[in-house]
């Protein structure tokens, strides 16, 4: 009742009074207008491809399915050695613990507040020691904006008082193949709100997808008729994606998708439609008349394919759209991306399902952009 990792996630009357919530003890809890939530800048435009060594055979991209295994993962490829800069990385403490007693500063609305906490319970996804330093981990598999800063203050103030290393707070989001790794320091170990972000770095598992790839699904993937869907209006085909991901594990609601997924309603709507206009989700509804999303037959075979050629799958639904495949290939033959009035032509011409303002063209050209940019970036030549 009290789990709230996203600052979207908090209760309609926490967020009108501009509320937030922390624990103080293992039953006590702390009501007040906490500054208790930070943004992640936005990540790196640079990319570091990495592969995993040819003898493992019990880790696969397609099967990173929680946040113990995607850790494995980047230790084995060598993110972790690559990030944390140290040397002689071993796993050490991990899971569920008590945080002994601590007091700190936090900013509200009223100015700076005293907390005191005592024994409260902390969770810690993985610590990696080295000859160095200390590294605490919190990870991710849903792609969000911001994120709970106590799950990285409170196991650095524990850490800290029993360890003299350099403790480094790290958050891992991983999603499709892709892990983005932020690395915090509390510039102020008694301030709660002195996080800063040291450094940012994108791994992304290699494919070997090249532009010939591409081209080809141009050549042969056939166009489909538009859907009775409403154009997506989700730029973010890696948000899609992660939504696929999450529902690959099991059917979802959208009051869970918009509580697990750090969305509101109305993005949750966006994400769940794009989902069902590329043919990968489905929209439902149970006995008793609530609506659930799934993955359709189509979208539970792609996600048995392995990693590169679930990457080629998902493109080839994309492509089979007659505006994203003349945007891609009007794009490869000049060399730049059409800009959005060329774009909105080439959407008028391709029988899109109820749109009719020329603003909502507009709007929804960014999309185009947004899908066109992923594909893009898959090629590795």
């Amino acid at each position: 009742m009290t789990k709230f990792d996203h600052k979207v996630n908090l209760p309609t009357i926490f967020a009108a009074n501009n509320l937030s919530i922390l624990p103080i003890t293992r039953g006590d809890y702390v009501i007040s207008s906490f500054s208790a939530y930070k943004e992640f800048d936005e990540p790196d435009v640079e990319v570091q491809r990495i592969s995993i060594p040819a003898y493992i055979q019990s880790l696969m991209p397609q099967f990173l399915v929680s946040e113990t295994i995607a850790l494995n993962y980047a230790n084995v490829c060598g993110i972790l050695n690559d990030f944390l800069e140290d040397d002689e990385l071993v796993p050490t403490v991990c899971g569920r613990m008590s945080s002994g007693r601590f007091g700190f500063d936090i900013d509200t609305t009223f100015g700076t507040k005293r907390i005191m906490v005592n024994n409260s319970q902390i969770e810690i996804d993985a610590a990696y020691e080295g000859i160095r330093y200390l590294s605490l981990f919190e990870a991710k598999r849903d792609l969000s904006d911001d994120f709970l800063i106590r799950q990285l203050y409170y196991p650095f103030r524990v850490w800290s008082s029993r360890v003299t290393k350099i403790i480094k707070p790290v958050f891992l989001i991983f999603s499709n193949g892709v892990f983005n790794l932020y690395q915090y320091q509390f510039d102020n170990s008694q301030n709660y709100n002195s996080l800063r972000l040291v450094k940012q770095k994108n791994y992304v598992i290699a494919t070997e997808i090249s532009l010939a790839d591409i081209e080809n699904l141009l050549r042969t993937v056939p166009l489909i008729h538009e859907p009775s869907i409403s154009f997506p209006q989700a730029d973010r085909m890696s948000r899609i994606v992660n939504l696929i991901e999450l529902l690959n594990e099991k059917p979802m609601s959208k009051q869970d998708i918009t509580s697990e997924y750090a969305f509101d309603e109305r993005q949750t709507n966006y994400y769940t439609d794009a989902g069902r206009y590329l043919g990968l989700i489905d929209k439902r509804r149970d006995e008793d008349g609530f609506i659930f999303f799934q993955l359709s037959a189509l979208g539970q075979r792609v996600m048995k394919f392995d990693y590169k050629e679930r990457q080629l799958a998902i493109v080839s639904q994309i492509l089979a759209h007659k505006v994203f495949s003349e945007t891609l290939k009007l794009h490869l033959k000049c060399g730049e991306m059409p800009n959005k009035q060329t774009i909105v032509q080439i959407m008028k011409r391709s029988n899109l399902y109820h749109i009719e303002a020329e603003s909502t063209y507009l709007r929804r050209s960014s999309t185009v952009i947004g899908w066109i940019n992923w594909i893009l970036e898959l090629i590795e030549e």
